[in-house]
């Protein structure tokens, strides 16, 4: 498993870019299309590793026997 640094300065510009919108009380945040695909890149990898690191993390923990697990992430329409 590797455990090099994920950039995640996708994330920080697109939270960045939402935070100023509320501010702004914008009704809308627009991304282009390469925006949006290094953002979604970027998650994919955040969520892959958090994945491996929760297996990882199980099987250490369970005295050899895993479980599967279910986690369930928000709807993307929830508040902060």
């Amino acid at each position: 498993m590797s455990t090099e640094p994920i950039n995640t300065i996708p994330i920080q510009q697109f939270l960045q870019k939402v935070k100023s919108a509320d501010s702004g009380n914008a009704r809308e945040v627009k991304l282009d299309i390469a925006t949006a695909k290094n953002l979604a890149f970027t998650l994919g990898i955040v969520m892959a590793r958090m994945n491996g690191d929760l297996e990882k993390f199980v099987k250490e923990n369970s005295g050899g026997s895993v479980e599967d697990i279910t986690i369930e992430l928000g709807s993307a329409n929830s508040d902060w």
